[in-house]
């Protein structure tokens, strides 16, 4: 496992608690370096952090330790089945025939 890597799996690791389910994959490409993270979905909220500030951080330090072996690290955090929640509920009926015939 290269360095990027395990870098990524240890802290990802220490902020879960469900270490047991942080699998990382590393691809390269023309573009540099790519280690896409899939985390448990309770999970989810630790890696992301609040306004995307923990995410931001491990992703700032990838590249630090990228940077040491010249190369380019991007870090693609992998969204779990059914991970994200609807910010738009499907709209219910309502029963309008009450106010219907008063005609405004």
């Amino acid at each position: 496992m290269e360095t990027d890597q395990q870098f990524v799996e240890t802290i990802v690791k220490a902020i879960v608690n469900n270490p047991g389910d942080v699998k990382t994959t590393r691809t390269i490409d023309e573009r540099g370096v790519l280690i896409t993270l899939d985390i448990n979905q309770a999970d989810m909220g630790y890696v992301i952090g609040r306004q995307g500030q923990t995410a931001r951080s491990i992703r700032t330090l990838l590249k630090i330790v990228g940077a040491k072996n010249n190369a380019r690290v991007n870090l693609k955090i992998n969204e779990p089945e059914g991970g994200r929640m609807s910010r738009n509920p499907v709209s219910q009926t309502v029963d309008t025939s009450s106010v219907d015939s008063l005609n405004i």
